[in-house]
């Protein structure tokens, strides 16, 4: 019994489980990678389900000494940018594509194999188009494009028919008021003259007359 648990504990030793998110209709990537400056190049697999004790399980990539021997789709790429990055890429994944992902990388010797058990989890795209009406904005130069608001309006309202309406309601408000200021120098004069007029009537009509 103790030597089917240490048994079990060497096969387990150098596995992890990952979590991953991916979404509909991006490319996802599963990781898994080795040390090349220790081990060299290696073979390993990728299959759909948890990584058995031997190989892969229900395989769909695999490769001998750094070269692809078999590739189940065009969709799984192996797109590493530094040696030893064996990750797989799934291209335009979908909701088929969710699910368990084992990868297996052969290390020489007993029981030496690493292990990764990835749960690949996809959900729908994040719609990112807005409409004006649900928009909200909180920027702090809102005012300065009120004051540009404001200023495009005053051009507008400064059009060359609006200056020449403006430019008749001027002339139109100076005409009057200087109309008022003549009416009221030229008013007095005329009750003054018929003051004058009325005084001199009324001497003759008084002076007594001689024989």
């Amino acid at each position: 019994m103790r030597g089917l648990w240490y048994f079990f504990l060497l096969t387990q030793v150098h596995s992890s489980h990952i979590n991953v998110i991916g979404r509909i209709g991006h490319n996802v990537t599963l990781p898994c990678s080795y040390d090349t400056h220790t081990h060299g190049f290696l073979s390993f697999c990728w299959g759909r389900d948890n990584v058995p004790m031997f190989k892969c399980s229900n395989t769909i990539l695999s490769s001998q000494n750094a070269a692809v021997q078999f590739r189940q789709s065009s969709r799984y790429q192996v797109l590493g940018e530094t040696e030893g990055d064996v990750s797989l890429t799934i291209l335009n994944a979908q909701w088929i594509d969710a699910g368990v992902y084992g990868c297996r990388i052969e290390i020489p010797g007993l029981f030496n194999d690493y292990k990764v058990n990835t749960h690949l989890a996809m959900e729908e795209e994040i719609p990112t188009t807005y409409t004006q009406e649900h928009l909200e904005i909180s920027d702090p130069t809102l005012p300065m494009i009120e004051r540009v608001t404001y200023m495009e309006k005053s051009k507008t309202f400064l059009g060359v028919g609006n200056i020449g309406r403006a430019a008749a309601i001027f002339s139109t408000t100076v005409t009057i008021i200087l109309f008022f200021i003549f009416r009221r120098r030229l008013w007095p004069k005329r009750p003054l003259e018929h003051l004058h007029n009325s005084t001199a009537e009324n001497i003759y009509e008084s002076a007594p007359v001689t024989e």
